[in-house]
């Protein structure tokens, strides 16, 4: 049984014309100014504590550090050029890793968490947490656009990411026919 759709309306647009926020960047570029200072006290910290864990807080810091310079990068491109692939790859870096990384240097009964340790990572957190937030949004609406660009082309070329300018129905590829059935539905 043929499944008819009605035509689509000739002023449908898909999406907005930019869905970058500037949020994600300037959290990212703050990020990167601070991360030098983190690190740094993070080593001062590690080198004044004498633990058993020793050993793990090191790992964790070399995780960070290779995670921080490719969640960086994932974000601005994911952004600014508005990536899905990439944006979503910051954001689940910044969730399963980052996150609970952070956590366990901050809630850590097992290691002596000095007050100079327990506000770098709160800050730390603070941005972590702030890019996360600023960059939901943002992948929301692109995969919301990317979704209804997917739909669009059953009926004709889309132009670009940004507009689409619907095309006359019949006015289609492949002979002129849709993958799906399409019905002219006008008074004749």
């Amino acid at each position: 049984m043929p499944v008819f759709y009605t035509p689509i309306p000739q002023n449908l647009r898909v999406g907005l014309a930019n869905v970058s926020v500037l949020f994600v960047p300037m959290l990212c570029y703050f990020n990167i100014f601070f991360f030098p200072f983190w690190w740094i006290s993070e080593v001062l910290m590690l080198h004044l504590k004498c633990t058993y864990d020793q050993c793990l807080l090191v790992t964790e810091m070399v995780l960070i550090n290779i995670f921080e310079v490719l969640r960086v990068y994932l974000g601005y491109v994911g952004n600014l050029k508005e990536k899905v692939p990439e944006l979503a790859g910051f954001w689940l870096i910044s969730f399963f890793f980052q996150l609970p990384i952070l956590l366990f240097f901050i809630s850590d009964e097992d290691t002596i968490i000095l007050p100079h340790e327990r506000a770098v990572h709160s800050l730390y957190l603070g941005f972590l947490l702030g890019e996360l937030l600023a960059s939901f949004l943002p992948l929301r609406i692109m995969t919301h656009k990317l979704t209804q660009q997917f739909h669009m082309r059953q009926f004709g070329p889309v132009q670009g990411l940004h507009t689409a300018e619907v095309l006359p129905l019949f006015g289609l590829p492949y002979g002129g026919r849709s993958v799906l059935p399409v019905r002219d539905i006008q008074p004749r």
